[in-house]
């Protein structure tokens, strides 16, 4: 998650691989093991150390106005391991269908989150106009890392024993 993070075009929220690494991470590791990861990975931007977009750590960068599309990949997580169990032996499209729920979540988790940072600093920043700026720009690359992402975490959970 953190070299896909660092993969980064620089943009209101910058264009990232973040979204491919939450999702690769969740199809090879599972729901539990998943969501763990991703939270390691926030832990130790919260410490200091420059996991995030930019080379950046530190709580300050999650208390930004990108650091609710962050927390939103717990949400992402948490949706896959909500849905692991129904997912068993069904089709690449139920589980492309999750992913997507997953990313929606992070989505409003972000844009709201986005809208309250900008209203306490007294910049009117409306959830449509948010919606505009900070998620528009990125549905269909994200709708295709998510493709990605379920075809490499499948072949590579295929290949790779990750213990139970």
């Amino acid at each position: 998650m953190t070299v896909c993070s660092w993969l980064t075009v620089p943009y209101t929220v910058p264009f990232t691989m973040q979204t491919f690494a939450v999702s690769c991470s969740l199809v090879m590791l599972g729901g539990r093991k998943g969501t763990a990861a991703i939270l390691l990975h926030i832990l130790m931007g919260m410490a200091g150390l420059p996991v995030f977009s930019g080379f950046r750590g530190g709580v300050g960068h999650l208390l930004g106005p990108t650091g609710g599309y962050i927390l939103g990949f717990v949400l992402s997580g948490l949706c896959w391991t909500v849905f692991e169990k129904k997912l068993m032996g069904k089709k690449a499209a139920a589980k492309y269908a999750v992913l997507l729920l997953g990313l929606v979540l992070c989505y409003l988790a972000g844009t709201l989150w986005f809208t309250a940072v900008y209203a306490r600093r007294g910049s009117a920043a409306g959830f449509v106009s948010a919606l505009s700026v900070c998620v528009t720009p990125y549905v269909l690359p994200d709708l295709a890392k998510l493709a990605l992402a379920l075809y490499v975490g499948e072949r590579v959970r295929r290949s790779v024993d990750f213990g139970k």
